[in-house]
């Protein structure tokens, strides 16, 4: 059983970097210059679940992603994991996209590619955390999916099972083939790439595709293809009291409850 998988995979702020991101108030959005970027941590352990499959039942992991120029990064890191070729599609007129209009373009790209048995993501990014990419896509390829996915097992035939995360367990859900899987955490541990498969990396393809390449429609894309707007942002300023209570614990935790009294009081 040969399997085309397809991962799609962000560019993101590093997480240690937060700190200084900062809102820019003429463009609406959010600054990230100058901050170290790296891929979206859950769409890391989609990787590792794809090149884990690829290891068992044979095929081909192709990573996509939609950025600027630089997301090629990313998607080099990607490749150097064990990805076997990547696409990237940027043009001008994808910027300003919501995640309705960048799940439109990355189904465009993905129908482009062809046949695929599986598409994998992550859960969620770490600048948006909206959830709602991998589900928009699925939709616009007109396949099942499921969010939230801690374990994948493959039945006989073009189905698997799935073992969905909820708040108190898991669900078991039946999927068929072909399908968009969204992975949380749980799922697995993913790997570094070796000094050799980053030498490999740069013999693998990369495609660079635009807008015209994948034939999406310009209304369906970008700014303009975003049933979302920004309409203002703002800096909340905040001052918040502090204080350190000192002790044993419990202690402490006397000192606390006697305290939170004394505020409630006032």
């Amino acid at each position: 059983m040969s399997l085309n998988i397809i991962v799609c995979v962000k560019q993101v702020p590093h997480p240690e970097h937060f700190s200084r991101i900062t809102l820019d108030p003429i463009r609406q959005t959010i600054s990230r210059e100058g901050i170290p970027a790296v891929i979206n941590p859950l769409d890391l352990h989609a990787l590792e679940e794809a090149l884990r499959i690829r290891e068992e039942l044979s095929g081909k992991v192709t990573a996509i992603s939609m950025g600027p120029p630089q997301a090629r990064c990313a998607l080099e890191e990607a490749l150097a994991i064990g990805a076997d070729d990547a696409v990237l599609l940027c043009d001008k007129s994808f910027a300003g996209a919501d995640t309705l209009a960048t799940a439109y373009s990355l189904a465009c790209g993905i129908k482009k590619l062809g046949r695929f048995a599986l598409i994998l993501c992550g859960n969620e990014t770490i600048d948006s955390a909206t959830g709602q990419v991998g589900p928009q896509l699925a939709e616009f390829l007109g396949i099942p999916h499921v969010t939230s996915v801690i374990q994948i097992a493959f039945e006989q035939g073009s189905s698997l099972i799935v073992r969905q995360a909820l708040e108190e367990g898991y669900m078991k859900v039946r999927v068929k083939l072909p399908a968009m899987l969204a992975v949380a955490k749980g799922i697995n541990q993913p790997r570094l790439p070796t000094v050799w498969a980053i030498m490999e990396a740069g013999s693998k393809e990369m495609q660079i595709w635009g807008a015209s390449d994948i034939g999406a429609t310009q209304d369906m894309i970008g700014l303009e293809g975003s049933p979302t707007h920004v309409t203002g942002i703002f800096e909340r300023d905040t001052t918040r009291r502090r204080e350190i209570l000192e002790g044993p614990p419990r202690q402490i935790a006397k000192k606390a409850v006697n305290r939170l009294h004394e505020l409630i009081a006032t």
